[in-house]
């Protein structure tokens, strides 16, 4: 599934750590592909979106998935009216238009779909389409972006090394307490009360190390547990549906991670 944004109203709000912002300008102007590494939800589809917004390009989202081929991401034809009428998928679309293509977790796609990316993402900047004997030449302005979470990916799921070594690596974690706080306050529409205990609950859930979790909590659970507490739901039962309940269906792991929550919810009351 894709997703186009042509014309974002406003700028999405991103808090910026570590020259990643100016980074990603020098990669555009220079017209280099980028791969954002890091946890989910540590800010990544925001920082794109950002960046779209900022440098004033339509943006482009593919969701990658297991079964996502490359005649999703090209194009095909379609019957229509007794006709046969190419259609451009997302990327093509992306190259064409001069728009920022990002595909989201990259790796989840066929290793065999991720190679039509090759051309695209060295100095050749081309997108051939092999259905219509094209050779789509990326405007200046195309702009290639992919993420992935190398913690969560095992051997068989990461990106082959000719894929990894065309782009410029951008990496990226849960943000400093500070800014942690201040994304929360910004999304949320929380008090600085508010969102101080929530960080720091999540700096104590991020300390466990002896549960069988897949994920932490993530900046993302956080803004959606500090919404559910704005709009007057209690603490406790907006951190237990948000986060708890969010990270793990095992009963004892969720048993574990509640005694954090009511231990640190508890304190700070």
């Amino acid at each position: 599934m894709d997703r186009t944004d042509t014309s974002p109203a406003t700028t999405p709000f991103y808090a910026e750590q570590a020259g990643e912002c100016r980074l990603f300008e020098h990669a555009f102007r220079q017209r280099l592909p980028v791969l954002l590494k890091g946890p989910t939800g540590c800010g990544k589809t925001r920082f794109v979106e950002h960046m779209a917004a900022r440098l004033g390009r339509p943006l482009v989202t593919v969701s990658c998935h297991d079964d996502l081929t490359a005649a999703d991401l090209v194009g095909r034809f379609l019957i229509g009216d007794g006709n046969t009428v190419w259609n451009d998928g997302p990327l093509a679309r992306a190259v064409r238009t001069g728009a920022i293509c990002y595909l989201d977790e990259v790796v989840e796609a066929r290793k065999d779909t991720t190679v039509v990316l090759h051309p695209l993402a060295d100095d050749r900047r081309v997108l051939p389409i092999e259905r219509t004997g094209e050779l789509l030449q990326a405007t200046p302005e195309f702009m290639l972006v992919a993420s992935y979470n190398p913690g969560y990916q095992n051997l068989l799921k990461n990106l082959k090394p000719s894929t990894r070594q065309r782009f410029v690596a951008l990496v990226f974690d849960y943000p400093r307490p500070e800014v942690e706080q201040r994304i929360i306050e910004t999304e949320a529409g929380a008090d600085a009360a508010l969102s101080a205990r929530l960080v720091k609950l999540a700096t104590a859930l991020r300390r466990l190390s002896d549960q069988d979790l897949e994920e932490t909590v993530s900046t993302r659970l956080l803004v959606v547990a500090a919404r559910l507490i704005v709009s007057g739901l209690p603490p406790l039962t907006a951190c237990r549906a948000a986060i708890v309940d969010a990270l793990t269906d095992d009963l004892d792991t969720a048993s574990a991670l509640d005694q954090v929550v009511q231990a640190v919810l508890s304190h700070d009351a």
